[in-house]
């Protein structure tokens, strides 16, 4: 294993604290041992609270996306593991300020779980919450079971619309109801090219051949619909598009958004070049782009690869995407 850490134990503690005081104008460390990233400033009153959780290894997905128009909190687990119903619950309490908490997380038996036991803590203390659940990753259930699906790319799409109907002011079910509109309409699939390696693990979680890919691997590792040898990235994309496009078939004058995102070791430019390939076949189709974004939004350690995720908007999806939001990672428009 090489990586640039201390002892793998505290790996988790010692990038939470780094991301923090780095950044101290957008995170701030709190809760059951400082497993939960706030926004520093004071709850602003009559807004419906957004929280999320999941595993350390994702960056910036949870915890980067903690602030303006996104996420109010988030409770962080090991890497690759769920956040404690006690974490949960501690992130629900930072951001509930008399309005309600819409929980709102990744596909994942742990997290669903932990989320759960977590709401009903909070009902019993009189702290409303509600669930939306991302399930975005076509390869991982077929139509008909879509509730098994895995959450993945979409989660960047959900916090963004969420946080933006919630500053708004809007009440816990306008909220809740945007956010599972925009779950309904993402969309993803995952290649890998290499393995990535957990430290407490200190070997990488699976073996893959120097000149072999898998199609459909999830962030995690988990397994997808095939492997083989290396595609070219034209033919890499227009399988993946396919796989999306056959799930959630698109016209002529649908709006999307499109995201090529890097699995952690794969560089902008080759996403770069899959996105020029996809917004090809999205011109021949006559849909529109809206807001692409290609870099780095939900990662896995250092495994090379991509996911790649479309969101169907309508006027209402759009014009939320579009509004202003800011964290270290993201920034969209201004702030008055």
């Amino acid at each position: 294993m090489k990586k640039i850490i201390n002892d793998p134990a505290e790996y988790v503690a010692e990038m939470l604290e780094g991301l923090c005081v780095a950044h101290p104008e957008y995170y701030q460390q709190v809760g059951p041992q400082g497993r939960v990233i706030v926004r520093p400033e004071a709850l602003i009153t009559g807004k419906v609270g957004i929280v999320t959780g999941g595993g350390s290894g994702h960056l910036p997905i949870f915890t980067g996306y903690v602030g303006k128009g996104l996420l109010d909190a988030a409770a962080i687990g090991d890497v690759f593991c769920s956040p404690t119903t006690e974490q949960i619950a501690e992130a629900m309490r930072r951001a509930n300020s008399g309005l309600g908490v819409v929980r709102l997380y990744g596909n994942y038996g742990g997290d669903v779980m932990n989320f759960d036991m977590a709401g009903e803590m909070l009902e019993m203390e009189g702290i409303e919450s509600t669930t939306v659940l991302l399930a975005d990753d076509v390869v991982s259930a077929p139509p008909e079971e879509k509730e098994k699906r895995r959450g993945t790319g979409g989660l960047v799409y959900a916090f963004k619309i969420a946080g933006a109907k919630a500053d708004e002011n809007a009440k816990i079910d306008e909220v809740t109801r945007v956010a599972q509109k925009t779950a309904d309409q993402c969309r993803s699939v995952g290649i890998a090219l290499t393995p990535c390696t957990i430290p407490q693990a200190g070997k990488p979680g699976f073996e893959i051949g120097d000149d072999e890919m898998e199609m459909g691997m999830g962030i995690h590792g988990e397994p997808g619909v095939w492997r083989g040898k290396l595609k070219k990235a034209d033919e890499i994309a227009e399988e993946m598009f396919d796989l999306i496009t056959k799930d959630i078939p698109l016209a002529r004058g649908d709006n999307v958004s499109v995201m090529v995102n890097s699995l952690g070791a794969t560089p902008t430019e080759e996403l770069y070049i899959v996105f020029r390939y996809i917004k090809k076949k999205l011109d021949n189709l006559s849909v529109r782009i809206v807001m692409p974004l290609v870099g780095h939004y939900a990662t896995s350690m250092e495994m090379a690869g991509m996911t790649l995720t479309i969101c169907r908007l309508d006027d209402e999806l759009e014009r939320l995407l579009m509004a202003p939001c800011e964290c270290a990672f993201w920034k969209v428009g201004t702030y008055a």
